[in-house]
């Protein structure tokens, strides 16, 4: 008893020191990911309780049409034209100076020009949707063609104010508070969550009340995050129109713009796999390909946790020349990476089991081994891949993503294209081609990382 007493005072005193001692930079990661850990729990088992709610609520059909159409309007995401990317890392460098002053410029620049934007982009899709054609776009009757047009019109409302009030979270994020942006989104989810369980117990299956209640819970947390913590912790950072300058909209843009390409490209390859899924093989084959998905995601969803402060913290050390930092941080997260790819291969050997007990076995029947080979291939290396792609963002030495964006969307596109049309093959066709066109990622950027930390290149390739 004695030898465990000790033992267990020696592990207790090295919790105390695992969060107290050490660089100031890493103690703050070490809080964040703890936070953001209990968090990103809840809220993975908010996602995973959600699935078969709404499918239950609605029907695998209609569930797939709400995938695949706010998965498109996701895709005007971009126009915010990289503004906050660029202010997540100007903000981390103005701070990094003790630039208060600019620091608020940057915010409420920020604000103005991504409010104009997207308060803008909203009036004219809300004209533009009269115009479409939807259930030509997404094979659907043509009886459901106004429901779906009153859902667009739906989504498109909410997800542009989302936007716009979300800037609260890329300050947090940057202010190296990652665990409290989490805590945002998980409160949008849980209050999602109720209002879709009320709908279950109260109304009939209906896409609009779906839309409306997944859409108006996020915005509403999101508006009183920022009435919050422009009171409190960012007081002083509180937009003011007299603090917009259009030279610092530029100055963010030069970096925004590169990130803004990005965005771009993470959207055709990403977001447009549901809709070649769903004009190629309708929108039941959305459903069963989101399954197993949205299972395999738990893996990244995990790992970024522990990655979140990452980014903002390498921003923080290369402004203050603290490189062995960074690459000590690196060598520790690939370390970590090992346990989820092996977590994974255990997910992929008793998907079945889990698939029928989540989503029932109707549904879970559809979900081919294949497809869930294939996802966890991709989120595999997508978390090799993106410990290296946020030490390049962190430094802002976009360069090579940027052209190597560009190239892999159009190789995206096209390989899909000629697997599904000359080969026949099924949705495992997208899954090949997000996981091929993700080049920069495991490969690229790893070398750009090895050329500017290790073999210390002066090459202005690596370093722009």
């Amino acid at each position: 008893m004695i030898l465990i007493g000790k033992h267990m005072g020696a592990l207790w005193q090295y919790a105390i020191d695992f969060f107290t001692k050490g660089n100031q930079r890493s103690l703050q990661a070490k809080k964040n990911i703890i936070g953001s850990l209990l968090i990103k729990v809840l809220s993975i088992a908010t996602g995973l309780v959600l699935v078969p709610l709404t499918i239950h609520y609605i029907n695998p059909s209609q569930y797939g049409v709400w995938l695949t159409l706010s998965s498109m309007i996701a895709w005007i995401s971009f126009f915010d034209i990289g503004f906050t990317h660029g202010l997540r890392n100007k903000f981390a460098e103005a701070r990094a100076k003790g630039d208060n002053d600019a620091v608020r410029m940057y915010i409420s620049t920020t604000y103005y020009y991504v409010g104009l934007i997207f308060i803008s982009l909203w009036l004219i899709l809300l004209f533009i949707n009269q115009f479409i054609t939807w259930h030509r776009l997404l094979s659907l009757p043509a009886g459901a063609e106004r429901e779906v047009s009153q859902l667009a019109m739906l989504v498109f409302t909410y997800f542009c104010f989302q936007f716009i009030f979300r800037i609260i979270n890329t300050i947090l994020t940057a202010n190296q508070q990652p665990a409290i942006a989490s805590l945002l989104d998980l409160a949008g989810q849980l209050l999602g969550l109720a209002l879709i369980f009320i709908l279950t117990k109260t109304t009939e299956g209906s896409l609009l009340y779906l839309g409306l209640s997944i859409g108006i819970a996020p915005v509403l947390v999101l508006v009183l995050a920022n009435i919050w913590f422009f009171r409190t912790t960012f007081r002083q950072y509180i937009p003011s129109w007299k603090f917009v300058r259009k030279e610092y909209a530029k100055d963010i843009m030069k970096l925004g713009l590169k990130f803004f390409v990005l965005q771009i490209a993470a959207i055709v390859q990403f977001e447009t796999s549901l809709f070649l899924i769903a004009h190629y093989f309708g929108p039941d084959q959305v459903t069963y390909y989101n399954v197993a998905y949205r299972y395999f995601s738990i893996l990244l969803m995990g790992f970024t946790i522990l990655l979140g402060p990452l980014w903002s913290s390498v921003t923080d050390a290369y402004n203050s020349g603290d490189n062995a930092w960074i690459k000590n941080a690196v060598k520790k997260y690939l370390y970590i990476l090992i346990p989820f790819l092996a977590g994974g291969l255990l997910m992929l050997l008793i998907s079945g089991k889990v698939y029928n007990i989540w989503v029932g076995e109707a549904v879970a029947s559809q979900v081919r081994f294949s497809v869930s080979l294939l996802c966890l291939l991709f989120f595999s290396t997508t978390m090799f891949a993106s410990i290296f792609v946020y030490v390049i963002n962190g430094i802002g030495t976009l360069r090579i993503q940027f052209y190597s964006s560009i190239v892999s969307s159009v190789f995206f596109v096209g390989l899909s294209l000629l697997l599904i049309k000359l080969f026949n093959m099924g949705v495992e066709a997208v899954l090949i081609s997000v996981i091929a066109s993700n080049v920069f990622g495991y490969i690229i950027a790893p070398i750009q990382y090895y050329q500017i930390f290790h073999k210390k290149s002066t090459a202005r390739i690596w370093h722009s």
